[in-house]
C-alpha cells in the first residue's frame, strides 16, 4: 500500500482541514447549481439534472475524502460484502420502522412550521409535471433519485456529516448528538427550494434520520432503504398526479 500522502494525513489529524472537507464538499455542490441552473431555464428535467450533478460531486469527494484517509465505506457502516438472510430481513424491518419514524418526524415538522409561518396555500409541485402517466420517465426518474436522493443523501448528510463533525467534536456521546443537530439542520436548509414550510419538515425529518443512524448502529443501508420508500411514494405519487 502506498504511503499515505500529506494530505490524507492532514485529513486526518488538522481540524482546519477536516473542517475545510466539510465546507469544500458544500461550496462545490452550490458553485455548481448557482452557475449551472440558469443555463436549464425553465426546464424541470434540466433542472433536476443540475442537483443531480451537484450531488453525484458531492458524493465523489466524500469517497475522495475516503481514500486519502485510507478509509473505506465500512467506516461509515456501508458494507458491499454478503450478509446472511438474516442479516437483510433484520435490516429491512428496521428500514420499515425508520421509515415510518421519518414520515412521522416529517409531519410533525409541518405543525410546528405551520404554527410559525402559517399553513401555505399549497406546494408548487409543476416542476414535477413530466413524470405525470409517463411510465419511462417515472421509471428513469427512480433509477436516478434511488443513486443521487436515496443512497447520495444519506451518504452526505448522515454517514458522511455526522461522522466528520462527530470526529471534530472528539468521538464522545454530545460530539455525537451536536452533530445529529447540525447534519439536520444542514439538510433541512438543503431543501430550500421548498420554502421555509420545507426546510422545517425536512428538518425534522433529517433528525429522525440522523438519530436512527445512531440507534441501528450506523448501519447506513437501513437509512437507505427507508429513505428509498419515501422517495418512491412521492414519484409514484407525481406519475398519478395530473398536469
Amino acid at each position: 500500500m502506498a504511503e499515505m500522502t500529506r494530505f490524507g494525513r492532514a485529513l486526518l489529524h488538522s481540524k482546519p482541514a477536516q473542517v475545510g472537507e466539510i465546507v469544500a464538499l458544500f461550496v462545490v455542490a452550490l458553485v455548481v447549481i448557482v452557475l449551472a441552473m440558469p443555463l436549464a431555464g425553465e426546464n424541470p428535467v434540466a433542472s433536476q439534472g443540475v442537483v443531480w450533478v451537484a450531488n453525484i460531486l458531492m458524493l465523489v469527494m466524500v469517497w475522495l475524502g475516503l481514500r486519502l484517509r485510507r478509509q473505506g465505506w465500512t467506516h461509515f457502516g456501508l458494507s458491499f460484502g454478503g450478509a446472511s438472510r438474516r442479516i437483510v430481513g433484520r435490516a429491512v424491518l428496521r428500514s420499515v420502522v425508520v421509515f415510518v419514524a421519518a414520515v412521522a418526524a416529517f409531519l410533525v415538522g409541518a405543525v410546528v412550521m405551520a404554527n410559525i409561518v402559517g399553513i401555505p396555500e399549497g406546494a408548487d409541485m409543476s416542476g414535477y409535471n413530466y413524470l405525470s402517466g409517463n411510465l419511462p420517465m417515472l421509471i428513469l426518474a427512480l433509477v436516478g433519485v434511488y443513486i443521487v436522493s436515496s443512497f447520495g443523501e444519506e451518504v452526505v448528510y448522515r454517514a458522511f456529516l455526522i461522522n466528520r463533525i462527530a470526529e471534530l467534536g472528539g468521538g464522545g456521546k454530545t460530539a455525537w448528538r451536536v452533530a445529529v443537530l447540525i447534519s439536520s439542520v444542514v439538510f433541512g436548509f438543503a431543501h430550500y427550494g421548498w420554502g421555509a414550510m420545507g426546510i422545517g419538515q425536512t428538518g425534522f425529518m433529517g433528525l429522525a434520520l440522523g438519530v436512527s443512524y445512531l440507534v441501528v448502529g450506523r448501519n447506513l443501508w437501513v437509512l437507505i432503504l427507508a429513505h428509498a420508500y419515501m422517495d418512491t411514494i412521492l414519484m409514484v405519487q407525481m406519475y398519478f398526479a395530473g398536469g
